[in-house]
């Protein structure tokens, strides 16, 4: 489950010595923060500990975080000129710390574990490296995309490639997994979501060339099963605010789900967990290719009880 290492009193008492990126950026440190809960919990599978944001980064725009909390881009992607300067080929030597920790983690794991890796989408990054960091709401992009699309698409042919060729050195590092986050896509209207970001996730998908099984998760994009299905992805992640057995239905019987626990029963008690997993089991009963999780990150306020109650509940089910 992603992010779960948050909720963890271990990942606390780092936190009190480390800053998040130096987290990110030191290889043995997240290599330690990617198997607390897999110690803990022994989760099925270990997500790298990363951040979508490493790719704008590796392109030469870093972030940081604000005082007072929120991610601050050094600068603003504001014209055509901002864009060119992102330099796509020093994207994998910028972040080779990646590399790394993905080695040392495998190493770790000892075949015990499967790994996964991931990226953020070029719809997603675009968002947050237009906007100049997290905003309420997300405007810039779109904006981008509709007033001016040849320069919105040099844009995202370098996030395309740029995460292609992340995602081949995550899988040449030992990542048995990879998934794709679309964490913004739901802010797009069913007709904009395939040209503004599901036909760049469809050309990292082919890029990869089914080296190993990808992922796509796409936050609140409700009305584009057949677009998220068109990009190659093996398995698509599903949020909590559908109901998995209909997306199921909608989807090829090739393509898996994974999902969609809603991530804030964690913060609530052991029983109204277990309700919630035994509810979406009943549910995908004779469904094949489901991968339970949660339907987003882990809160930073999960409760380790309720975290072990899904554990637990899975394991006497499956």
């Amino acid at each position: 489950m992603r992010q779960a290492g948050r909720a963890l009193p271990e990942y606390r008492e780092l936190k009190k010595r480390y800053t998040f990126l130096q987290l990110v950026q030191n290889p043995e440190l997240a290599t330690e923060v990617t198997l607390q809960p897999i110690r803990r919990f022994g989760f099925d599978a270990a997500i790298l500990f990363s951040d979508i944001l490493v790719i704008a980064e590796g392109l030469g725009q870093p972030y940081q975080f604000r005082d007072k909390g929120g991610i601050e881009m050094d600068f603003i992607l504001q014209s055509a000129a901002d864009v060119d300067r992102l330099e796509v080929s020093a994207v994998n030597a910028r972040l080779d710390y990646v590399a790394r920790a993905l080695r040392l983690i495998k190493r770790d794991l000892a075949g015990k574990t499967a790994l996964i890796g991931f990226s953020g989408s070029p719809w997603t990054l675009a968002n947050f490296m237009v906007e100049g960091g997290g905003v309420k709401e997300y405007t810039k992009a779109k904006a981008l995309y509709h007033s001016d699309p040849v320069l919105f698409g040099r844009l995202m042919e370098k996030l395309t490639a740029a995460i292609t060729g992340y995602l081949q050195m995550q899988i040449d590092a030992g990542a048995e997994v990879l998934q794709v986050f679309d964490s913004l896509g739901g802010g797009l209207s069913d007709g904009d979501f395939q040209a503004a970001s599901g036909r760049w996730i469809k050309e990292i998908v082919a890029g990869l060339k089914r080296q190993v099984p990808v992922i796509v998760f796409s936050k609140g994009t409700h009305g584009n099963w057949a677009d998220l299905a068109d990009t190659g992805a093996q398995i698509i992640g599903v949020d909590w605010n559908v109901r998995l057995a209909e997306v199921r239905r909608r989807l090829p019987a090739d393509v898996g789900v994974q999902g969609n626990l809603d991530p804030f029963l964690l913060t609530t008690t052991p029983a109204a967990v277990a309700a919630g997993v035994e509810r979406i089991l009943r549910e995908m009963s004779g469904s094949s290719g489901h991968i339970f999780n949660l339907g987003h990150g882990v809160p930073p306020d999960a409760k380790l009880e309720c975290i072990q109650s899904l554990v637990d509940t899975l394991r006497r089910r499956t």
